[in-house]
Parts: C-alpha cells; structure tokens; sequence
C-alpha cells in the first residue's frame, strides 16, 4: 500500500480539541502543515469531581467536531487518527462523542493512556526545534493531567527513558484549589504545594542539558502575553525560550488581576483565563524541580506526533 501524502490528526483533549492536517515533505523533508485548529470545548468541566462528562460539554466538542469534519473533507487528508486523552480517560459518558466521530470520520475514536500520550508529546513538540543529542525534558499541561518525558533525540529517532502522565492539569488544579476571584495568597500556596508534591518523583535533567521545552496552550499563551500578540502567530512562538524570570512575571500579572480583565490582557485567549494561572504555576514548578533557568515553547503536541505516524505508515 502506498504511503498516505496527507493526513489528519485529532487531540480531544480536557480543555480544547485541536486538528492538524499536514502533508509529506518534499524529497523525504519535513512534513508540512496544511490545516491547523485549536477550539476550547472544556469537555472535562467538572470532571474531576463528577467523573462523568458534561451533557453541554459533550455537545459543545460534537460542533467542533463536526467543523473539522468539514475542513478534514475539503483538505483531502487520505487517512484520520482521532485519539482522547484526560477527560476522556477519567470519565464516564463518552459514549456520544465516539458515536459522533464514526459517524463523522469513518474511524474510531482511541482514548490513549498517559504513558502513550507523553511519547506522542515527546516526537511531536520537538518537530521543527533544532535540539541536541542531549537528554532533555519535555512537558505537556493538559487540562486535566500533565505529560512529562525524558529522552533524547538521535540519528533513530527519539529514544525515550521516562514518561508519565501526572493527574494535574489548568483546568483540575484550579477546580480543586481556586475558589476567588483573583487568587487568594492561599490559594496561590496550595497550586504551587499541589504541583510541588505532584512533581516531586520527577527524575532530574543533567546539568548540561538544554532548556526544557513545555507545550500545548498553557505555555503557548504565556508566550503570548510575553511578547503582547495582539493576534496569536504560532510560527513567532514556536522555538520561542522564555527565561524563568519572565515566566514568573507574566503568572504573577495574571494571578494579581481579576478574571474579567485577565482576559483582556495582550495577548491572552479569554477562554483560557480562568485557568491559565494554575497551568502557569505547574510550568514554574516544573522548571524549579529541574532547576532550569529558562523553558523553550513548542507550538506542537499530540496532534504532531500522531500525523508523523500516519505519515510513516
């Protein structure tokens, strides 16, 4: 059978569903973006306390699956992988959801466990970032879980030596932990405990490895507000490193205004207001337990490492 030239990923994940349709590179290159979508659904409201997704968050991720069924169609990707990951691991009433991707995509939806998601994160975020052979961490804040993976990338490929999906995200933290609006100093104390206990059976990086790289929208907004995008531009972003420094300041800006006028900061995206504090405060503590003095942004994931698949296939 003949290799597929394009190809669609989808990442339903707690917090925003993303779709990529990317195509083989010319001559054996690297592949190339064709397609890329990032809605917030928040399918996983509320379940970390309930365990059972959404009624109103099950019909708000079928429209956005529905329009990317359309742009799926209209870009003529040949094959389609669909994978779930958090809420829909965590949560009891999925059913519909599956129902609709068949329906929609003609495959099946596969939720994925953590340790799958952290490799799929690990290849993906680091396509298109130049990194030596050393062996670096990568981190992925979810809305419900966090992937961290340690490995390095050689002439085979990645070879990958840890990888764990952690049951802290922006979205779970905050609902177990905030309950002011801004934060109380308190509650800032028991995110940045929370994330420090889940954190600390991580392994430490080498002193001479590179910067970090953390991903998905969490950091890619924090990159934004940095830089006071009025329009968010993934190209400016991706490969971006931000000082711990600067991290540190732009959470604390976040985390001192109130949530109607952190949503219009420069460069935020409002849907991801309420919760972007938490999921900073993970990425600060993360980088404090590598004691690394700087993290680099990916503007790539899940969605990336499952489209090289297809395209290798």
């Amino acid at each position: 059978m003949a290799k597929s030239r394009r190809v669609a990923a989808i990442d339903v994940g707690t917090n925003t569903v993303l779709l990529l349709v990317a195509e083989r590179g010319a001559a054996g290159g690297a592949p190339r973006a064709v397609a890329e979508r990032a809605t917030i659904t928040r399918l996983g409201a509320g379940v970390d306390r309930t365990r059972r997704l959404a009624p109103e968050a099950v019909a708000r991720t079928r429209a956005c699956l529905e329009e990317y069924a359309r742009v799926v169609k209209e870009t003529g990707a040949e094959r389609v992988a669909i994978v779930g990951t958090s809420a829909m691991r965590d949560a009891a009433g999925g059913e519909e959801l599956r129902e609709a991707v068949r329906a929609l995509f003609g495959v099946d939806a596969r939720v994925i466990g953590g340790d799958e998601e952290a490799r799929l994160t690990f290849e993906g975020s680091l396509s298109g970032i130049e990194v030596g052979a050393e062996r670096l961490g990568v981190f992925d804040i979810g809305g419900g879980s966090t992937e961290v993976v340690l490995g390095a990338v050689g002439e085979g490929g990645a070879a990958i030596d840890y990888a764990r999906s952690f049951d802290v995200g922006s979205v779970r933290l905050t609902e177990r932990h905030v309950a002011h609006d801004p934060p109380r100093a308190a509650e800032m104390d028991a995110l940045r405990a929370a994330a420090r206990e889940t954190f600390a059976a991580v392994p430490p990086l080498p002193v001479a490895s590179p910067v970090p790289v953390g991903i998905a929208g969490t950091m890619t907004t924090l990159a934004s507000v940095s830089l006071g995008m009025d329009e968010y531009d993934g190209a400016r972003v991706h490969g971006l490193e931000m000082s711990r420094a600067e991290l540190t300041r732009v959470v604390d800006l976040l985390a001192a205004a109130p949530l109607a006028e952190r949503a219009r900061v420069r460069g935020m995206e409002p849907k991801r207001a309420d919760v972007i504090v938490a999921g900073g405060v993970i990425a600060l503590e993360l980088l404090a337990r590598w004691n690394a003095s700087a993290v680099r942004i990916s503007d790539r994931g899940v969605r990336w490492g499952l489209a090289l698949a297809l395209l290798r296939a």
